[in-house]
């Protein structure tokens, strides 16, 4: 599928924040396959990683809140990074991590949800040979459909049998509040629904969080609102290292470190997601970070460094052997 324009909703207000969806119709293509599997799996003190590739959707860079024609043009002089027809491809990525035997998934991809370009995270997780019987816990960082629609099945049933499902529980009030949804037009309402049957099949064994707790043996929560209203990060603490996974704080790894300003409309509160993304990336920067994200160039490991006023992103080289 492509992104346009016309495929997103005028913002729509929502109390303070803002709300700025595709349509249901728009999002929710089917796909008869998915990407063929893409995997990279590293080791991290006493965890093994495996970045699981979900697929690609292309996004203009004029979509950016914030854009300059000319601020974008020197951003992405003198880089790989090139802007096609349809605009700049953005990877969606998932996390799976093991430790001591047992395995925990941040993200499930999208499923059929969003067009033959992605659905490709259950592939590249059936190539890893780890049964979707053994997860035991799935770390949802938000509830859009490129994050959660992977949890459920064809039939609509749980798509992972044996696993808890840990989400921040502002983020499940938010999309299960009846009131936000009356107050959308049926095209988001859509988009709510999607949220809402994703999640339902878990609801018995949901584990919600509230602020920077932990969540799971050796994962703590990190609260970063903007993007959504329970957008969060989940700090695994691996033995003596430490990796960041931050969800959707960066949406563009061509554009959005050198200019930390610029918003997407998928973010529900722009103003609040841009000074997330700041603090995070000073955060990150100061403390010398290693983090990975959904959005980043995959397989999305590295460091941010100041560059000027402004921010980079140094990717670590593959790890290979494992």
């Amino acid at each position: 599928m492509t992104f346009s324009r016309r495929t997103l909703l005028k913002t729509l207000g929502v109390g303070t924040a803002s709300l700025a969806l595709p349509t249901l119709s728009t999002m929710a293509q089917a796909a008869p396959a998915g990407p063929a599997p893409v995997l990279h799996q590293f080791r991290l003190g006493d965890a093994t990683i495996t970045a699981l590739l979900d697929g690609h959707l292309p996004v203009p860079a004029t979509m950016f809140t914030g854009y300059d024609a000319a601020r974008a043009q020197e951003t992405l002089e003198g880089s790989f990074y090139r802007e096609g027809a349809q605009g700049l491809e953005i990877p969606v990525n998932g996390y799976l991590v093991e430790r001591g035997g047992k395995y925990t998934l941040v993200d499930t991809g999208t499923a059929q949800l969003m067009g033959p370009d992605l659905g490709g995270l259950m592939a590249a997780l059936a190539a890893t040979r780890v049964g979707v019987g053994d997860i035991s816990t799935i770390l949802l960082t938000h509830m859009h459909p490129d994050h959660a629609g992977g949890l459920l099945a064809a039939d609509g049933s749980a798509a992972f049998p044996n696993a808890e499902l840990v989400v921040a529980e502002t983020e499940w009030d938010f999309w299960y509040d009846d009131a936000i949804m009356a107050s959308v037009d049926e095209g988001s309402r859509g988009f709510f629904q999607m949220a809402r049957d994703a999640v339902a099949p878990y609801a018995d064994r949901k584990k919600p969080f509230t602020g920077e707790v932990e969540v799971a043996p050796g994962f703590t929560a990190m609260p970063l609102p903007g993007h959504t209203p329970g957008h969060s990060g989940f700090m695994l603490d691996a033995g003596d290292e430490q990796l960041l996974i931050w969800g959707d704080v960066v949406h563009s790894t061509a554009l959005q470190f050198a200019n930390p300003d610029w918003t997407i409309p998928f973010d529900t509160d722009q103003p609040l997601a841009a000074q997330t993304r700041k603090a995070m990336f000073d955060r990150a920067a100061a403390d010398q970070l290693l983090v990975t994200g959904m959005h980043l160039d995959f397989p999305g490991l590295g460091r941010v460094v100041r560059d000027g006023a402004a921010y980079a992103f140094h990717q670590a080289p593959w790890q290979f052997g494992l």
